[in-house]
């Protein structure tokens, strides 16, 4: 006989309090059982750390949480928000506009879209009357109840009221085995949704504005028809919506694409689409930011390898990747296949590598290790290749070959901790350095496609929280997300405007030594696996550049900025003076050239302001005669007058790569 169901159940708050309540009842029962303020509050509920419905019914013991518009995880919240914008955008579309069809509306990191089917396209002209439908529906108060469908019930439906696209979507689903649920906003409207979902319309803050709309293809398929996309954006209220245009406002301006082109650093074409043409200043610019991480990685006692571009199919299918990986991987053959020259003359095929990790385990199989020899801390400036399609590309933030400054640590049990609280404590000086003080963090736990044992991961997840205690590391959840071999910490930066930027990651990994046949002597003379922790900082040198270039509106640190300083004559007269004065700042260090133009003073200014150049030195004269420059910084009015021995030692130090023991 099964064990009867418990008549009540035991929750566990937030604040370590637990409270019981009846097995059945809802998240709202609890709500209103603590307070009448919470209930009207609550939002949704976080059940073992999973977004839920309010009207979830609780059924055994759990950890629970009332979720409202106060929450602290901010980036969950605004998901939830703008999932539920997406469902009264197309519900007053729909309203608007009779015969529209509505096929996939997401959340996305700073508002969300619809696609929709109709044959008079969308023009900014309608966004406000879309804004004006979309609240009275919230106005309206509308109860959103979730619903469970049988199939063949749930395409009849969409097919009777002309949802094609929804019936088509449907009947996928339903081949993969999984639950059909609808999302209802009052008596009529509905949708196919997986939620979850606010209680009702009325909860959805009024702070949401239609940006924009643009061109999409049924399922991503340029085969298929094409359907118009509408974006919009929705925040927790107004203030944060004006913050919100106003960020937009500001980044235009700062757009790494338009500050690269007038900085001279870098292009982009057709031919090579997804990868970067840097030209002299940009990589000059790369190779200092560079030459900056080998520094610091020396000083924290990594070793440096480089492994190939184009390995054998077969070791990705070891790994793993060549599964889980496919799609993303470029593959290398000729007419007649790759033959291995020493082998069976039989075809080979070959991948250009989209990580570097499978390559690490190659060097660390190489020789019998002992315990002694870990840890093993290996980086790679690796170069790396994956397919991303081409409506993600983005200037140099989202492209095709990227450089990762990747490092993979094989290391015990037992050093998981250290090794994880030295990381730490690396990756947040390298960020200060660069100008980030404000570093998030998330923990991403185990995706649905994953290699390895449910036992493997629950000590894989239990190691990285231990670790992150350890450290005193507060993080957020994010589930779902991790690596398909191992959990991962997320590190977010804050830039200057307010954007958030993943960059560094964390990834403990007891799947791919398994999988590899790494194997280290431990102190009892038995073959053990090591632990593999995978780890980046900037993550790929050309995405982080892009951020460091809208971080900074161009206006780098004098040490990383790819022409630090021009001198530029006043008159002619100075022009030998002017070559002497950069020939000494060059000698001291200093990345320098001369414009000795037959332009007026006030024209090379703006121009080289508009390059972004940090330090204009002026010599006419008067300099030639005193020996000294005239220093004119970027983006200040005011000039100084130094002796040039004086600027000399200012600038150089200055200009000095920060540096760290």
């Amino acid at each position: 006989m099964s064990a009867a169901a418990p008549a009540e159940i035991r929750l566990t708050l937030p604040d370590g309090s637990q409270r019981t309540c009846p097995a059945g009842s809802t998240g709202a029962d609890v709500a209103a059982a603590i307070g009448p303020g919470l209930a009207k509050a609550a939002l949704a509920i976080r059940l073992d750390g999973k977004l839920r419905d309010l009207s979830t019914k609780l059924t055994g013991d759990a950890r629970f949480e009332i979720v409202t518009l106060k929450d602290k995880n901010e980036a969950e919240l605004l998901e939830l928000i703008r999932h539920d914008g997406a469902h009264v955008m197309a519900q007053a579309v729909q309203e608007l506009f009779p015969g529209t069809q509505i096929t996939f509306g997401p959340a996305t990191d700073d508002g969300f879209y619809y696609d929709f089917v109709r044959d008079q396209p969308f023009t900014p002209e309608d966004f406000a009357a879309i804004e004006q439908r979309m609240a009275e529906i919230v106005k309206r108060d509308l109860p959103i109840k979730r619903e469970e469908w049988p199939a063949d019930k749930a395409v009849d439906y969409f097919k009777s009221i002309g949802e094609t696209y929804k019936a088509e979507w449907v009947a996928e689903i339903a081949k993969r085995g999984e639950a059909i649920s609808v999302y209802r906003q009052g008596d009529g409207w509905l949708d196919l949704c997986m939620g979850p979902h606010m209680p009702s319309t009325g909860k959805l803050p009024v702070a949401f504005k239609i940006m924009k709309v643009s061109g999409a293809y049924w399922r991503g398929d340029a085969k298929n028809r094409q359907l118009q996309r509408v974006y919009a954006t929705a925040w927790r209220d107004p203030k944060e919506l004006a913050a919100h245009l106003q960020r937009l406002e500001e980044a235009e301006k700062r757009d790494h694409r338009r500050l690269g082109r007038e900085m001279g650093l870098f292009h982009q074409q057709e031919e090579a689409a997804g990868m970067v043409f840097w030209h002299p200043l940009g990589w000059t610019l790369y190779r200092s930011l560079e030459r900056f991480m080998r520094e610091r990685l020396e000083a924290a006692r990594y070793v440096e390898v480089k492994t190939p571009q184009l390995v054998d199919r077969k070791l990705w299918e070891a790994s793993g990747h060549w599964e889980k990986f496919r799609q993303n991987m470029y593959i290398a053959e000729n007419e007649e296949g790759i033959r291995d020259y020493a082998a069976d003359d039989s075809e080979r095929i070959f991948a250009l590598k989209p990580m570097n990790c499978p390559c690490h385990v190659q060097i660390f199989n190489q020789g019998l290790k002992s315990y002694r020899d870990l840890p093993l801390r290996m980086a790679e400036f690796g170069s790396c290749h994956r397919f991303e399609p081409g409506g993600a590309l983005h200037g140099i933030m989202r492209v095709r070959n990227f450089t990762q400054d990747d490092a993979h640590i094989f290391c015990t049990e037992d050093q998981i901790i250290s090794e994880s609280q030295a990381f730490c404590s690396l990756l947040q000086s390298i960020y200060k350095d660069l100008g980030f003080t404000d570093v998030r963090v998330k923990f991403s736990d185990r995706p649905a496609t994953r290699a390895g044992s449910d036992e493997i991961w629950d000590k894989a997840e239990g190691a990285l929280k231990e670790a992150c205690d350890a450290v005193g590391l507060e993080y957020t959840l994010n589930p779902g997300e991790g690596a398909f071999y191992g959990p991962k910490l997320e590190f977010v930066l804050r830039d200057t405007i307010g954007r958030d930027w993943q960059c560094g990651t964390l990834q403990v990994d007891f799947v791919l030594p398994e999988r590899l046949g790494a194997e280290y002597v431990g102190a009892d003379g038995a073959r053990h696996r090591p632990v593999m922790l995978h780890r980046a900082i900037l993550g790929s040198f050309e995405r982080f550049i892009g951020i460091l270039l809208e971080h900074y509106a161009g206006k780098l640190p004098l040490w990383l900025a790819p022409l630090q300083v021009v001198v530029a004559p006043i008159v002619s007269d100075a022009d030998g003076y002017a070559q002497s004065v950069a020939d000494q700042l060059e000698a001291a260090g200093l990345r320098v050239t001369t414009d000795l133009r037959n332009e007026k003073i006030n024209y090379k200014i703006r121009e080289h302001s508009l390059a972004k150049v940090p330090v204009l030195a002026i010599v006419g004269k008067k300099e030639a005669e005193q020996g000294s420059i005239t220093l004119r910084r970027l983006g200040v009015e005011a000039q100084e007058t130094l002796a040039l021995a004086d600027a000399l030692a200012r600038l150089a130090a200055e200009a000095k790569m920060p540096s760290r023991a």
